[in-house]
């Protein structure tokens, strides 16, 4: 059975829809990503955590907003499984293609946009999301710093302009502030495989 909770993080609310399992690698290594529907009004969402062999985490800068810096993220296309969608992301994002999934959070974390960023994206989706319904996933890089290339595969308009490996503090203290949250509760997720 589904169960809901809210916790405040800096007057935001980072909604759990599920139970966070204990943090165990054996809980985090899920063999499906079907599980329930996330909420309804908010856009479906995959968040990539890539991690390298020296357990630093990849964050780029936005092109759009100036000094905020983000892992990979994006929507999940209609009938798309979740853990394609964070492959074809990372891909699409980054131009990395050698990568592999370690661990996920089995439940779906949501944010809300903040007026000014509803209303921007309203006009440029064509559609009013209250926010992200997120399914993140850890990928470790199987390759080389040279396969990142912030043009991405060439399918989309690029996203970013600089990119670095950080520590956790460093990825959500560089974070926009209302997506803070969501990030602190991923790391946590997956600090056994940061360690």
């Amino acid at each position: 059975m589904a169960i809901s909770r809210c916790v405040v993080f800096n007057h935001s609310l980072l909604h759990y829809h599920r139970r966070p399992p204990p943090l165990f690698s054996s809980a985090l290594r899920s063999t499906s990503s079907s599980m329930e529907a996330p909420p309804e009004g908010y856009r479906r969402n995959v968040g990539i955590c890539l991690i390298n062999s020296s357990k630093k985490i990849f964050a780029a800068s936005r092109l759009d907003i100036p000094d905020a810096w983000q892992m990979p993220q994006g929507g999940v296309d209609e009938s798309e499984d979740p853990r394609s969608a964070a492959i074809r992301e990372l891909r699409e994002e980054t131009g990395v293609r050698s990568a592999e999934i370690i661990a996920e959070v089995p439940y779906w974390l949501t944010y809300d946009f903040p007026p000014h960023v509803r209303e921007k994206l309203r006009h440029q989706w064509g559609s009013d999301w209250k926010g992200q319904a997120q399914k993140w996933f850890l990928l470790k890089l199987t390759g080389s710093d040279e396969e990142i290339n912030l043009l991405g595969d060439g399918t989309e308009k690029p996203e970013f302009g600089e990119w670095s490996w950080m520590s956790p503090e460093q990825v959500v203290e560089r974070a926009v502030d209302f997506k803070k949250p969501v990030y602190k509760d991923v790391l946590t997720v997956f600090k056994p495989h940061l360690e």
